[in-house]
């Protein structure tokens, strides 16, 4: 099989989408051979038989914030250039996230016969959705909640973790202070506010935590948020409790992992985020309010898992965990670590995308 792989980046060092280097690496070990299209290249260590070509982003970084529609223009005609010099060194399409691969390239690679695999692992929809969802052969995505379009063509395969990676360290060490990690970017989206709320309780009772908030801005308006929860932090008297780590390469952030007690995840994007998948694998309990981990979680789904908002439920399951017996924390982490091992290794994953692609 050859295929062509689009994604958004090519970045070992990436704090978001470093993981595509594991996953298109992955892909080499099934593939004669891999071409990868992607909007911005930066680092990569990849097998002989992988080719990045890049769209340009990257590029224009180095110009400035200036050259908006030159680079959007440039990007658009080396796209076509690639897909078609490069027709005949694909016979498939695995298109990661970005529907607007296959709205523009959809029609050609119907045309040649390539067949076409998008992948979506997202709560929100739209019809240039529904458009991709018309043109592609098949829809990847990790729980049923991912994809919420109606489709005969949609395949639940969960998520692809290295767990031979992202693992529990081989000796834990005892902290005096209860240590909290959530990982994710700096949006509103994924509701800091209730996190500190309900640090401000656990911190009023007397317990002992350390909070460390891992993950980078974008966007102006995310420099704004940030700053309004630093506000907020400082208003609450938390300034010695809750840290912003900032953003840490995806390759980076076991040792960040395995050095917690506990996982939170606050999100309201309704997808199977990656960050608390890593976080199982590591043998971190977590608990969340993200409706995607009620397909995940199993017999846990209940006890894990609290309402969105309710930063007084979440408080209290906190303070459960803080003051659990060390032997029940650890059979409930080691559980979900079984969890992630067995429906959402990356060996596993990339395994049934290619079956699902023959």
């Amino acid at each position: 099989m050859k295929l062509l792989l689009l994604t958004q980046k090519i970045n070992i060092n990436d704090d978001v989408l470093g993981f595509m280097h594991s996953w298109t690496e992955e892909f080499s070990k099934h593939c004669e051979l891999v071409t990868v299209v992607c909007l911005e290249r930066g680092e990569y260590k990849l097998p002989k038989n992988i080719r990045v070509l890049s769209l340009g982003k990257d590029e224009f970084l180095r110009l400035g914030k200036h050259f908006g529609f030159i680079r959007k223009l440039v990007a658009t005609l080396r796209f076509y250039n690639y897909i078609i010099r490069e027709r005949k060194n694909y016979d498939k399409v695995f298109v990661h996230m970005n529907k607007e691969y296959v709205l523009l390239g959809g029609l050609l690679w119907k045309i040649w016969g390539k067949k076409i695999g998008l992948w979506y692992a997202h709560g929100a929809t739209s019809f240039g959705l529904k458009i991709a969802e018309k043109l592609s052969d098949i829809i990847f995505t990790s729980t049923q909640s991912g994809f919420r379009i109606k489709s005969d063509k949609v395949k639940v395969i969960g998520q692809g973790i290295e767990v031979n990676t992202f693992k529990p360290a081989a000796e834990k060490k005892r902290h005096d202070i209860f240590k909290i990690i959530t990982i994710g970017r700096i949006s509103p989206v994924k509701d800091y506010e209730t996190l500190i709320k309900a640090v401000e309780i656990l911190a009023g009772e007397g317990i002992r935590l350390e909070v460390n908030i891992i993950g980078g801005v974008g966007m102006p308006e995310q420099e704004k948020y940030l700053e309004n929860l630093k506000k907020m932090i400082a208003e609450k008297g938390l300034g010695g409790i809750m840290n912003f780590i900032g953003a840490v390469p995806n390759k980076n952030i076991v040792r960040h992992l395995q050095s917690a007690d506990l996982f939170v995840n606050m999100s309201y994007t309704g997808s199977l985020d990656k960050a608390i998948l890593e976080a199982m694998a590591c043998g971190l309990p977590v608990l969340t309010c993200n409706e995607a981990l009620i397909e995940v979680l199993g017999e846990y789904r209940k006890s894990l898992m609290y309402d969105k908002g309710d930063y007084k439920n979440l408080a209290e399951m906190i303070k459960l965990f803080a003051e659990m017996e060390e032997e029940k924390r650890e059979k409930i982490a080691k559980d979900l670590r079984d969890i992630v091992v067995k429906n959402h290794s990356l060996e596993g994953f990339i395994k049934k995308i290619i079956e699902k692609f023959n």
